[in-house]
């Protein structure tokens, strides 16, 4: 695709004064194809500054749908998108921005099914999701189609930034070999994410993708960036390829990208006390009962927040952690459960039977 004589001359002006783009470069730009797969916090960003740089054809992939609790920090999006598809969303605004480049929405979700299939229409991806499972699933289908994964993520002010999957360079599952548990890691929505955060990483990342197209600096590979944006500093790790690593090691085991169990969905429901102590592993115990009951007995570790008080002690509590909540015999838990789950707490589970239930199979608890 030429440039040349084009009225997009004037738009990349400012490309073509730089030695290391120049016209070769747009031109090289104009010609590639990049998947950017989620248009969130970090994806809102990464699309606007492809396209805005003249990425000739960009894939939005996103399942989701716009929420009004997204415009803190997707700043792709606007309030009357709310309700509507984010792939489309984004490339109705991604249009408005650079007519000159192809839009592909791509209103489904990333899954074992047709992640090769579309990896192989692209040059790279871009890493955009904060779901475990989604980002292995990148990794593993980029490295079987040989295509880079820029990837990055955000939690609260921090963020991270890097290269997987590029020529002889390391993946992800070199850095992680194995996701965690379950449950074990909150998301941004569970945990909050400072809004700007999304646009501080998510031009790092648009960088590093740009710097790959253009064949120029050093890219982010076997280079993990850490950023504190509260702190204001970045620091940087090394890691190297991994030859037992599982896809891209020297005896690989994974032949077809493979999706892991998906149960990271916000923790709901109930557990029965026969569970409870397992919970505990990765949980705290939250007890709502009111101070005259707790003279009937406690639970080691556990946290005390009085049902009657939970409305004005909520900021005492953190959303990024797990909860089991319990009362007496289960009522006022049902309740708090409810009430903390309003106010956007997700990884929240209720004890049913309450404590009284829990101590009948424990002989060394005698009251509750």
């Amino acid at each position: 695709m030429s440039l040349a004589g084009s009225l997009a001359l004037r738009r990349y002006s400012r490309h073509l004064l730089i030695p290391e783009v120049g016209l070769a470069g747009q031109e090289r730009l104009a010609a590639a194809r990049v998947l950017v797969v989620g248009s969130g916090g970090l994806g809102s960003p990464v699309l606007q500054y492809l396209a805005a740089a003249g990425v000739g054809r960009i894939g939005v992939m996103d399942d989701d749908r716009v929420d009004e609790t997204n415009l803190q920090r997707q700043t792709i999006f606007v309030s009357d998108d709310i309700g509507h598809s984010k792939a489309q969303a984004a490339a109705a605004h991604l249009r408005a921005l650079n007519p000159y480049i192809a839009i592909d929405p791509i209103p489904v979700r990333f899954a074992p099914e047709n992640a090769r299939d579309l990896v192989r229409l692209y040059d790279l991806v871009v890493d955009c999701t904060d779901r475990f499972p989604t980002r292995y699933l990148i990794n593993d289908a980029c490295v079987l189609e040989g295509k880079p994964d820029v990837y990055a993520s955000i939690f609260r002010f921090d963020g991270q930034v890097s290269v997987f999957g590029a020529a002889g360079g390391p993946c992800y599952r070199c850095l992680y070999p194995d996701a965690p548990p379950a449950g074990s890691v909150p998301t941004c929505a569970e945990g909050g994410v400072l809004g700007v955060l999304g646009g501080i990483v998510g031009a790092f990342q648009a960088n590093e993708a740009l710097k790959l197209l253009l064949g120029i600096g050093d890219p982010l590979v076997g280079r993990l960036l850490l950023i504190d944006a509260l702190g204001g500093t970045t620091r940087e790790i090394g890691f190297d390829r991994d030859p037992s690593c599982a896809i891209c090691g020297e005896q690989p085991s994974i032949r077809a990208a493979e999706l892991f169990d998906d149960d990271e969905a916000p923790v709901e429901g109930e557990i029965d006390p026969s569970e409870l102590d397992a919970a505990l592993d990765h949980a705290v115990l939250l007890d709502v009962r009111e101070p005259h009951e707790i003279v009937l007995g406690v639970v080691e570790g556990a946290l005390h927040v009085p049902a009657s008080q939970l409305e004005a002690r909520l900021h005492e509590l953190d959303s990024a952690r797990q909860y089991v909540v319990a009362c007496r015999v289960g009522a006022k838990s049902r309740w708090a459960v409810q009430r903390l789950r309003d106010a956007g707490f997700g990884r929240v589970r209720h004890l049913r039977g309450g404590l009284l239930a829990y101590a009948a199979s424990r002989p060394e608890f005698e009251f509750f």
